[in-house]
């Protein structure tokens, strides 16, 4: 597979892109045109260079797929806390190892989910700066942010929870092909909005578990807090499984764009 930058043919014949590394693809430009004649509108004319986003895809895919286990693990923790937790609520008699094991397994799931979710923070902001910057080359038009927002935008609070959205329907938006006759279209992006309201769901969800659970001080307190831990986590495990689709997903779309042009067969 081959990314080349689609675009109005050159006056002279297209010259190799530079040899930078093997994440990039060196191909010529290609041209594309209409079946029946020329495209009555062209996308403004690709600046950049091209580098697929495969590789990080499958990494993430991964990544994504193991932060998705331990988060089930973790929920499934949580559930035999709550349980030995209510019987101490009631007075019944626990021994030390029953407590030791419910302990051990809360320990053992937030040493899991360091190891498994900051590689996966990490690998999936790279794998999104490398689409946004695709996207900016197949349509520039498509954009009101930067691309330096694709990696700015996760860490301002409070605006994490939608300009990241934003760059995503707008570069999902370049990655789609346009008609055989130049028009417009609109890929729909359910998935992607899916993917989105579950993550910010178990976002906010999460926030709100580990601050009732610093603050809880009774028994009660800190059922009612696990309940929201168990909450966060499956919605997390959702969100993880969510989030592979949409990568491998629009990585399928940017891929499609870069072998085939910016217009849809007919």
């Amino acid at each position: 597979m081959s990314f080349s930058a689609p675009g109005s043919p050159p006056p002279t014949p297209p010259q190799p892109f530079p040899q930078p590394g093997p994440a990039a693809y060196q191909v010529p430009q290609q041209v594309y045109a209409h079946p029946g004649g020329p495209v009555p509108t062209a996308p403004p004319v690709p600046q950049g260079e091209l580098r697929s986003p495969q590789g990080l895809a499958t990494a993430l895919t991964w990544l994504l797929g193991a932060a998705a286990g331990v988060h089930l693990f973790s929920a499934v923790a949580g559930v035999y806390e709550q349980s030995w937790m209510q019987g101490l609520a009631g007075s019944t008699h626990f021994d030390d190892l029953e407590v030791g094991l419910s302990a051990g397994l809360t320990i053992l799931a937030g040493l899991l989910q360091v190891v498994t979710v900051l590689p996966t923070i990490v690998v999936f902001i790279i794998w999104f700066h490398r689409v946004r910057s695709n996207g900016g080359i197949f349509r520039p038009d498509a954009f009101t942010l930067g691309r330096g927002w694709a990696i700015g935008a996760w860490f301002i609070p409070v605006a994490h929870l939608f300009m990241p959205y934003q760059i995503a329907r707008q570069t999902w938006r370049a990655s789609t092909q346009r008609g055989p006759d130049g028009a417009d279209r609109t890929a729909p992006a359910g998935l992607l909005t899916s993917w989105w309201v579950v993550w910010a769901l178990s976002a906010i969800v999460g926030r709100v578990f580990s601050r009732i659970y610093m603050g809880a001080e009774t028994v009660d307190e800190l059922l009612a807090a696990g309940k929201l831990g168990i909450v966060s986590d499956l919605a997390t495990m959702i969100a993880g499984v969510l989030a592979v689709l949409f990568v491998r997903r629009l990585t399928a779309m940017q891929n499609t764009m870069a072998t085939e042009g910016p217009y849809a067969r007919a």
